[in-house]
């Protein structure tokens, strides 16, 4: 049975997608921390990040490298935060998290429950800086 984030890939589950190509999605956390909270999976069912291989892992950095920027301008912060947990779903992610203070990247804080027009006109302000 295939995961959440490959029925994603395939157009089973929607979402609001940022960036894509022929090995990574990029797509907004449908329960965010904050606003422009942003996931970038590889387009491989692969639980560890570390367990990618080469062609793999370098699109998925240089895709997070490439958005994190859009992230900033769309959601003024001091930094975008990464973070690679991966105990909630299992296949290999990145968070980018606009962050104004370090609670911000505080994963046991309750989350954020955006409607479906906010997402998706948060993730085309995002396109709209790429």
């Amino acid at each position: 049975m295939q995961g959440l984030f490959m029925r994603i890939v395939k157009g089973e589950i929607p979402a609001h997608k940022i960036l894509e190509n022929d090995l990574v999605l990029a797509f907004l956390d449908i329960f965010p921390l904050v606003p422009g909270h942003t996931l970038v999976i590889p387009k491989l069912e692969v639980d560890s990040i570390y367990d990618l291989d080469e062609a793999h892992y370098h699109a998925l950095w240089e895709m997070t490298r490439n958005i994190a920027p859009a992230i900033k301008k769309a959601f003024p912060c001091l930094k975008v935060g990464i973070a690679v947990i991966g105990l909630e779903v299992p296949h290999a992610h990145v968070h980018l998290v606009p962050l104004q203070n370090v609670a911000d990247l505080n994963f046991a804080r309750p989350k954020l429950k955006p409607d479906q027009a906010e997402l998706e006109r948060n993730a085309g302000l995002i396109r709209s800086l790429l």
